[in-house]
């Protein structure tokens, strides 16, 4: 079993993040969740739990795509929870040639856990298009 960097902020989780969907790290990805965390990948898709992500992480994996951020997220914590806010872009190529690219403004819920670390609990990556 492969043992992973733990996150040491909610920036330090948006850095690894974009690392290891690059480096096609499905597991990697995964350890950065909640094992009950929930994902959006797609607006009105909401994946719950492990298994379920771990199968669209590990779709995004396969592409390896080169994700950037904006600026430094926007961060609000209080006690052991964060919302953080990233504008981000992702280039991904695609099997028969060309590139899938898309990005937004992500509105993600982090916890921090008992050993200082932190995890997703809900991962929306089109938080800014929620009510749009």
């Amino acid at each position: 079993m492969t043992t992973y960097d733990k996150a040491t902020s909610p920036a330090h989780l948006m850095t690894l993040f974009a690392a290891r969907a690059a480096a096609g790290d499905a597991d990697g990805l995964l350890s950065l969740y909640e094992p009950q965390g929930v994902f959006e990948p797609q607006l009105g898709v909401v994946l719950r739990g492990s298994d379920a992500i771990a199968a669209a992480l590990t779709e995004l994996a396969a592409m390896r795509p080169r994700i950037e951020y904006g600026d430094e997220p926007d961060v609000v914590i209080v006690d052991d929870i964060a919302i953080v806010s990233n504008s981000w872009s992702m280039a991904a190529a695609l099997p028969g040639g060309g590139v899938h690219r898309e990005g937004g403004l992500s509105a993600d819920v982090l916890r921090r856990q008992p050993d200082g670390s932190w995890l997703v609990l809900i991962d929306q990556p089109r938080g800014a298009t929620l009510g749009k």
